[in-house]
C-alpha cells in the first residue's frame, strides 16, 4: 500500500441524499468540511446520542464502510455541504497522517457501542444493567449456583477487592473459602508487564461491572462474551483468533458491560493504554482492524435492534437467523444446507425470548421441513429459506400495521 494519502473532495446540494439506508456495497465514509448532515433511519428504534445533525469535523458512513456491510442508515444534506471522502483502502494512510482522527473515529465507536448495548439490553433482554461494582457479588451468586466455580470464585474475588465495605464482603469470603478447592482463576493480582496470557478453558479474563485497564487481542483460541441478566447468562458473542475485546472499558474508563471467559484454553495479547496509544502511532493495521471490528460489531447492533421490533416471536427467531448469515457473510444459494454454530436455547438467548416459551416456538420453527436440530444445532436443508422467513414476517406485520392505521384514520 501507498503512503501517498489520497483524500477527494464531494460537494453536495441542500436535499441531497449522500448515501442511503440498505445500499450495498459502502466503500467510501465522509469527514464533514462544511455544512449540515441529517442521519434518517427507517425505524428508528433508539434516539442516537448527540442528536441526528452532524456539523464540520464530524464523519458519516464509517461503520458500514469499515465493516463492509450495507449502509444502517440515509445521509441527508441539510445545507448545501462539501464532504471529504475516504476510501476504506486509505483508511490506514489516514491513520499514519493523522493519528487524532483514527482516536476520534475510534472513541466515537466506542461510545456508540456502549450507548447502543445498554438500549439493547433495555429493548431485547427487558432488563437495565448495572453498572456499580457491588453487582459483581450478583455475578458471582449467580455462578456459584450454577456450579460454574472458577467464574464464581473470580467474580466474589473482584466484588471483595473492589467492594471492601459492602454488607456482603463476609458472605462473600465465605463462599469463596468453601469453592476454592474447585475452581481455577488465573492473573487475579495485577501484572502490567505481561503483555502475553495465557487462559484456560472455563477461567474468566474479566467480569462485568469490574474496572478495565486493557483490551485484548486473541493469538489463539476462542472467548465468550456474556452478560448475567434477571439472573440468568446472555452470550452476546463467540471471539477467535485475530479478534480485539474489552477495548470499550480501556477508553472510556469505565466499567466493564460485559463478561470474558475462556470458551477453549486461550493465549492473548494484554494492551494497556499507554501501549494502544503507541500502537495508534505505530501500527496503524493494528488500529485498522480495531476500527473494523467496532464498526462490525456496531451494526451487528443496530440489526439486533431491529430484530427488538418483530412481534411474532417465531419470526423474532427467523429474522436473528438471518441476521447471523449476514453477520458472518454467508452465501444464500437456493437449495444449500448449513448448520448454525448453536443450538434454540443460544437463539432464543440471543433474542431475549424466555426460555420456557422455547419447546412451543420450536415446534412452531420445525413445521417448516427445511429445519431441524442436528446435535442439537439448527440446521436447514435450504439456507435461502431463512431469508424467505425472516422477509415474510417483516412484509405481514407491515400488512398488519398498515390495516390498524387504516382502521384508525376510519
Amino acid at each position: 500500500m501507498s503512503d501517498a494519502l489520497k483524500l477527494s473532495l464531494v460537494n453536495f446540494k441542500k436535499g441531497s441524499y449522500i448515501i442511503v439506508e440498505g445500499k450495498q456495497k459502502a466503500d467510501s465514509f465522509y469527514i464533514i468540511q462544511t455544512g449540515k448532515i441529517k442521519l434518517i433511519k427507517e425505524v428508528e428504534i433508539v434516539e442516537e446520542e448527540g442528536g441526528s445533525v452532524l456539523d464540520p469535523g464530524d464523519f458519516f458512513g464509517v461503520v458500514s464502510t469499515m465493516s463492509n456491510h450495507s449502509h444502517i442508515e440515509t445521509a441527508l444534506a441539510l445545507t448545501d455541504v462539501s464532504l471529504i471522502s475516504v476510501h476504506r483502502d486509505q483508511y490506514q494512510v489516514l491513520i499514519k497522517k493523522n493519528a487524532p482522527v483514527a482516536m476520534k473515529i475510534i472513541q466515537g465507536f466506542s461510545k456508540k457501542m456502549r450507548y447502543l448495548d445498554e438500549n439493547l439490553t433495555r429493548l431485547a433482554l427487558r432488563s437495565t444493567a448495572s453498572t456499580e461494582p457491588n453487582h459483581l457479588f450478583n455475578v458471582a451468586e449467580y455462578y456459584a449456583k450454577q456450579n460454574h466455580y472458577n467464574q464464581a470464585y473470580y467474580a466474589y474475588y473482584r466484588f471483595i477487592q473492589y467492594c471492601p465495605d459492602d454488607e456482603n464482603v463476609k458472605t462473600a469470603k465465605e463462599r469463596i473459602g468453601l469453592i476454592k478447592p474447585y475452581a481455577k482463576a488465573v492473573y487475579l493480582e495485577e501484572v502490567p508487564d505481561q503483555f502475553n496470557r495465557n487462559y484456560p478453558k472455563d477461567t474468566m479474563i474479566f467480569s462485568e461491572c469490574e474496572p478495565g485497564k486493557e483490551l485484548y487481542i486473541i493469538q489463539k483460541g476462542s472467548v465468550k462474551i456474556t452478560k448475567i441478566v434477571d439472573n440468568n447468562q446472555v452470550m452476546l458473542a463467540l471471539l477467535k483468533p485475530g479478534d480485539i475485546f474489552g477495548e470499550m472499558a480501556l477508553l472510556e474508563n469505565k466499567p466493564r458491560s460485559a463478561s470474558a471467559i475462556a470458551y477453549e484454553d486461550c493465549a492473548l495479547l494484554a494492551v494497556n493504554k499507554s501501549n494502544f496509544e503507541m500502537m495508534v502511532k505505530t501500527q496503524p493495521q493494528l488500529i485498522t482492524r480495531l476500527t473494523t471490528i467496532l464498526a462490525e460489531r456496531i451494526w451487528f447492533i443496530y440489526k439486533q435492534l431491529a430484530n427488538t421490533m418483530v412481534k411474532d416471536p417465531v419470526g423474532k427467531l427467523f429474522d436473528a437467523l438471518y441476521m447471523q448469515l449476514e453477520k458472518n457473510r454467508i452465501r444464500i444459494e437456493p437449495g444449500e444446507n448449513y448448520t448454525f454454530e448453536f443450538g434454540p436455547k443460544e437463539l432464543l438467548n440471543m433474542v431475549g425470548l424466555p426460555v420456557a416459551e422455547g419447546d412451543a416456538l420450536f415446534a412452531k420453527v420445525f413445521e417448516n421441513k427445511k429445519f431441524r436440530l442436528v446435535d442439537n444445532k439448527i440446521f436447514t436443508t435450504d439456507i435461502d429459506e431463512v431469508r424467505k422467513q425472516a422477509e415474510y414476517y417483516k412484509k405481514m406485520q407491515k400488512i398488519e400495521q398498515s390495516r390498524r392505521d387504516s382502521s384508525k384514520i376510519k
